[in-house]
């Protein structure tokens, strides 16, 4: 058969293949989401928590006030797909949100979550304490409704808008104005409007529960990619700081904060990426971080860390927002991301696995 006859059948082979696949799948379907997702498992669990004795539990007479209840634990869900690689990925969501955000996009595309576990990782979605099934402590709401506590001692408590959230999540300038290139599915906005809590993070102790919960997490999963947003972007880092055992590696996606630059050194070890959209330059709440989060990176690797800043804009990919995850193009920025891991933290994983056996099979 000549090599032209072969090209011949193949294209037309290709598309027969891609026809079907155009009118057999669902508008927003990817390529990665036609096959069925296989699983070797799936749960939840809780970790973390302390039991505390209360006399304002209820405000309702049916119910008895006294009693005790746990707090400050985390809520932990999870998917392990059949041959996992060696690490997980541990996804922690921002500000006013839940583990949602990593789930179906707005508009209907995969996630993160699914499209993490279809490449061959574990994913395990936490809502902070506090926060979605992590539930609230409300004993002092009703210490102060049954005057047994002062009404400034209520805690504080905060709801994002969709005007304000808007600009903070640079979708646009101003509400309801977005950038022309903008990357977010700004026709199906009302779901993530849908997604968004209040949030609790003000009222918890210090240190923010959410820490020590991962870090218990990290270390029962002897293994795990910390991967943060916003508002938790700093708490791979406060983890590690903790304690590093079952820090694999961090990736802070758009990081309220990172850590000071004295800090860089005490990281070494575990490897760091921290990732930034587009727009960065026009925000004023966002520009700063930017900058700082680029110079703990350059001390992190002066210091002998592995370590990567990425802007997206820089590599030539516009337009992606704070939510770059629901983004448009999130598949191709989890690319990205995914390539980072397996550079840096699979196989840095299985090269020191590989020495380990080495040197056990050494005589002593």
């Amino acid at each position: 058969m000549s090599l032209h006859r072969l090209f011949a059948r193949l294209a037309a082979g290709l598309f027969i293949v891609t026809a079907f696949s155009a009118t057999a799948a669902p508008d927003g379907a990817t390529p990665a989401k036609r096959a069925p997702l296989v699983l070797a498992d799936e749960g939840s669990f809780f970790v973390g928590g302390r039991e505390v004795p209360s006399d304002t539990l209820s405000l309702t007479p049916k119910y008895d006030p006294h009693g005790t209840v746990t707090v400050d634990q985390m809520y932990v869900q999870y998917q392990i797909p059949v041959h996992a690689r060696r690490y997980s990925i541990t996804l922690i969501h921002g500000c006013c949100l839940t583990g949602k955000t990593w789930e179906t996009t707005p508009d209907g595309r995969m996630g993160w979550n699914q499209y993490f576990v279809r490449k061959g990782y574990a994913t395990y979605t936490i809502d902070q304490a506090g926060r979605g099934r992590s539930a609230t402590d409300i004993s002092a709401i009703n210490a102060a409704h049954l005057g047994k506590a002062a009404p400034d001692t209520l805690p504080a408590v905060f709801a994002a808008g969709h005007e304000a959230a808007w600009t903070i999540f640079r979708f646009g300038p101003r509400y309801p104005e977005a950038y022309k290139d903008t990357q977010f599915p700004v026709q199906a906005q009302g779901e993530l409007w849908q997604q968004m809590v209040p949030d609790w993070i003000t009222a918890l102790p210090t240190p923010n529960p959410t820490v020590p919960d991962l870090s218990k997490l990290a270390i029962k999963l002897k293994g795990t990619v910390l991967m943060s947003h916003s508002q938790s972007g700093i708490y791979p880092f406060q983890t590690a700081q903790l304690n590093k055992q079952g820090v694999a590696g961090i990736v802070a996606v758009e990081p309220g904060e990172c850590p000071k630059v004295e800090e860089a050194k005490g990281l070494v070890g575990i490897p760091i990426l921290v990732v930034f959209g587009d727009h960065v330059q026009e925000s004023s709440r966002w520009a700063p971080r930017f900058t700082a989060c680029q110079d703990f990176i350059s001390a992190f690797k002066a210091a002998g860390g592995t370590g990567e800043f990425l802007s997206l804009p820089a590599i030539g990919i516009h337009g992606n927002s704070h939510m770059m995850m629901q983004d448009k193009n999130n598949l191709q920025v989890a690319d990205l991301i995914l390539a980072w891991i397996d550079r840096n933290v699979e196989r840095a994983g299985q090269a020191a696995s590989a020495g380990k056996r080495t040197r056990d099979q050494r005589p002593s």
